[in-house]
């Protein structure tokens, strides 16, 4: 059974009706805190909605132009530090279109006691192209991330996996192991790793209170705590490769959601590169986009896109010695997709500030 079978809620075509169809134009504004009381705090509407989205990429019902970076630093900036605008439309049983416009700075935390990242999703109704929805995107940006990698964890990651290894402890990270753990209640060890000691324990504290039958190790160095891991997940905002092939253990599944972190040796070692989409991935001078530029690696030899798994057309995991890496770029249709469904559970409960448009 897959993520998108289990209890999935149906919208009622009244909330459709409601959804497509307005005699005043307005938009029905969600922050943070209602977007978590609809459901938008736990990771199972994000699988969900995720599954749904990658089924949807792999068969083609999407629209979805390369995402644009706005860097106003230019070539001077941190790697981590833009403006990213994701545009997309997503098809299926209520087609909408959106944006996710993003910012990020890598010295929000420290320098200005900020998140990293902020931003905004807004919804389009399909039909007229108008404005339906704006909602906070950091909370729901953050969560299908780290859905990500629990969608991909089901087809890529051994099965009986019982360590995970994080390397940065920021807000991404507290999404993907709290999301992993809530999915996958086998998993014995989490090892952490952190620049800085203050980050990993807080994350620690966090992760033995919500999961106290998980022990929690802090590693004296990313290389201790990646060789530990039978799922390796990256949060950093490195801009530079780290990871060696040699510290991938055998069978190791690698969810690379920072980009930069794993060396090129790795993904022209490993058993399986996978990516969400070629097109996303292969740009923006990213480690696999430079092993493209120097004839290293191409589109023939990446085995599939996650979507193509998930609808059974490429095989996942074939033997329990396979190193993978799924290298995610990040998908616009993929924030679409959980806005929408928060959005429709939003229309059932009555959630949420209406604004007029005019």
């Amino acid at each position: 059974m897959t993520i998108q079978q289990q209890d999935k809620p149906q919208a009622s075509a009244d909330v459709q009706k409601q959804a497509v169809f307005q005699t005043r134009p307005e938009l029905l504004y969600l922050n943070r805190e209602a977007i978590a009381s609809l459901g938008g705090g736990s990771s199972k509407l994000y699988a969900e909605a995720l599954e749904e989205a990658l089924s949807l990429h792999a068969r083609g019902d999407y629209v979805q132009p390369l995402k644009p970076y706005l860097r106003s630093a230019g070539k001077d900036g941190h790697i981590a530090d833009r403006i990213i605008a994701m545009p997309a439309h997503v098809g299926g049983e209520l087609p909408l279109s959106g944006i996710k416009w993003i910012g990020s700075k890598h010295d929000n935390p420290q320098a200005r006691g900020l998140e990293r990242a902020s931003g905004v999703i807004v919804l389009n109704d399909a039909e007229s192209n108008y404005p339906v929805a704006v909602m906070e995107a950091g909370l729901i940006s953050s969560m299908r991330t780290a859905a990500v990698t629990v969608v991909a964890a089901r087809y890529l990651a051994r099965s009986s996996f019982a360590t995970i290894a994080c390397v940065g402890c920021g807000l991404i990270a507290k999404a993907q192991l709290t999301s992993l753990l809530e999915h996958y209640t086998h998993v014995s060890d989490v090892h952490l790793f952190d620049q800085s000691q203050a980050a990993a324990e807080r994350l620690a504290e966090t992760l033995h209170t919500a999961f106290p039958n998980v022990r929690v190790t802090i590693a004296a160095s990313a290389e201790k705590a990646v060789r530990e891991g039978e799922v390796v997940v990256t949060c950093t905002v490195a801009d530079s490769p780290y990871i060696p092939f040699e510290w991938l253990r055998k069978g190791a599944f690698v969810s690379n959601i920072s980009i930069m972190d794993v060396h090129k040796e790795a993904y022209i070692m490993a058993d399986k590169v996978i990516v969400d989409d070629w097109e996303q991935s292969n740009r923006e001078k990213k480690v696999l986009n430079q092993l493209v530029l120097e004839g290293r690696f191409s589109r023939e030899q990446l085995h599939a896109e996650l979507g193509e798994i998930v609808i059974g057309s490429k095989p996942g995991r074939e033997n329990k010695d396979e190193i993978i890496i799924l290298n995610p770029m990040g998908m616009a249709i993929e924030d679409i997709a959980c806005a929408r469904r928060i959005y429709i559970e939003a229309l059932k409960e009555g959630v949420g500030v209406r604004l007029p448009l005019y």
